[in-house]
């Protein structure tokens, strides 16, 4: 089972980035070229039905998934970054993390008026960062179309936070 495969991928490092935190790291995921590819192709049909026009993949793990399943859908990706990353003309939105405060930018012009756009990232906490790309989307007059993370932490109620963009909401684990 995928699930399975996943959480059995996903290694805890405690204390990261601040003490009492237990981050959960996917990169071990990346080793598993079958794990990754199965984990793209799975998303990707949850989402096929949302007429999706383009995916935002949130900086960094959010691009890994994020480019696959914009390959396998055949629709662009954007890349959403930490500010000062992007080369050219920028929109941005600052945001709360569950520990600190982040700003994220967006090139501008690259969403079209009326596009529904996929939030993509692999792992939703309280919320923030998505809710902040969702931002950056509906100052470019996009559309959210939903939201897709590999992992939820459910016990941070970062669904709840991103309600009011979308509705529509995949994930393939989580922890309550």
């Amino acid at each position: 089972m995928l699930q399975t495969r996943v959480k059995q991928a996903i290694r805890d490092v405690p204390d990261f980035p601040k003490p009492g935190i237990l981050f959960k790291d996917i990169t071990p995921i990346l080793l598993d070229t079958k794990l990754s590819a199965d984990i793209a192709e799975a998303m990707a049909n949850q989402v096929s039905d949302w007429k999706i026009d383009a995916i935002v993949g949130v900086e960094s793990r959010g691009f890994f998934f994020g480019m696959m399943m914009a390959q396998l859908l055949n629709i662009p990706f954007i890349p959403v970054r930490k500010a000062g990353k992007l080369p050219y003309k920028t929109i941005s939105h600052q945001y709360q993390l569950e520990y600190g405060t982040a700003t994220i930018e967006m090139h501008t012009e690259v969403i079209q008026p009326g596009w529904n756009v996929l939030i993509h990232d692999d792992l939703l906490a309280t919320g923030g960062t998505a809710g902040a790309a969702a931002e950056l989307i509906l100052k470019q007059n996009g559309n959210v179309a939903g939201f897709a993370f590999v992992v939820t932490l459910d016990f941070l109620n970062g669904k709840s936070t991103l309600n009011k963009y979308s509705t529509n909401f995949v994930s393939l684990i989580s922890y309550s």
